[in-house]
């Protein structure tokens, strides 16, 4: 495969440059933006660890999300979260939710998080220009609808994936990046919080996931681009969040240390079965 040139960004993210490896005549009809068989291994092991983090985070979360999980106080639990996906885990860190503690606050304070000198995950929607725009537009967002719990559950009479699909939009705040709001609901949802089930990726942006949906899948259009999304996570048996951080972590080969590095061993044969059938 084509080497990685690494380098360093603001805040001392390593930057990965996207490659792929030689055509080797590889073709998949799930999968048909694939030219090579490394590539297709490479998406069914990133599957297979997106898999088994998901199942974590159900089962057995740990650090933050094990605190949001187990908060009486849903209020807390929500602002928690959302400072999770927010600011991000760390990669490659001891603790990943060091800087996220280090600057949290409670709900009930009203208070925001010190985010001066706060050092962002990869996968941060956190700009410093913008301070604190994002999140007090977040509490705006809260406020109007009596409280984040009345916020993300909206009409209780919504099956989970429209209640995804509706909430999703409706976070579309000032700063607060597709990747962020979809974590934060796959996060909501998985831990229990609320009843929240993605229906497809929603690419609404040209975020890293959406630029590897397109190699990947081979087209651009973006209806397209969730219809085989739901293709290929039908085919396997998961859930069709599993491919957001598949997708990227495939294309960047970049994992926090929040995640879990085991694999689900069945799904990446799942996965090699479905892309080669």
């Amino acid at each position: 495969m084509g080497a990685r040139t690494p380098g360093r960004a603001r805040g001392g993210l390593t930057i990965r440059h996207e490659s792929r490896a030689e055509d080797d005549g590889y073709r998949s009809a799930l999968a048909p933006g694939l030219r090579s068989t490394p590539d297709a291994q490479r998406l069914a092991q990133e599957l297979g660890r997106a898999s088994a983090r998901l199942q974590r985070l159900a089962t057995d979360p740990t650090g933050l999300y094990a605190v949001v999980a187990g908060e009486r106080d849903l209020e807390e639990a929500s602002w928690l979260a959302l400072l999770i996906s927010y600011i991000g885990p760390l990669e490659g860190a001891k603790d990943p939710f060091a800087e996220i503690s280090a600057a949290r606050t409670t709900w009930r304070s009203g208070e925001l998080p010190g985010l001066s000198d706060v050092e962002p995950g990869p996968r941060t929607s956190h700009d410093a220009a913008r301070g604190e725009e994002t999140l007090l537009a977040y509490r705006r967002w809260a406020q109007r609808a009596g409280s984040q719990a009345a916020a993300f559950t909206a009409d209780p009479a919504w099956a989970p994936q429209q209640r995804f699909e509706r909430v999703f939009e409706r976070l579309a705040l000032p700063g607060l990046h597709r990747r962020a709001r979809y974590d934060l609901l796959v996060t909501l949802g998985a831990l229990g919080r609320y009843p929240l089930r993605a229906p497809g990726l929603m690419l609404s942006e040209d975020d890293p996931v959406s630029r590897a949906a397109k190699r990947v899948f081979g087209i651009g259009d973006r209806l397209t681009l969730e219809r085989r999304a739901r293709d290929l996570a039908t085919a396997v048996a998961v859930p069709v969040e599993a491919l957001d951080s598949a997708l990227e972590w495939w294309a960047r080969g970049e994992r926090t240390s929040a995640d879990v590095d085991a694999r689900d061993e069945d799904i990446v044969a799942r996965t090699l079965a479905a892309l080669d059938g």
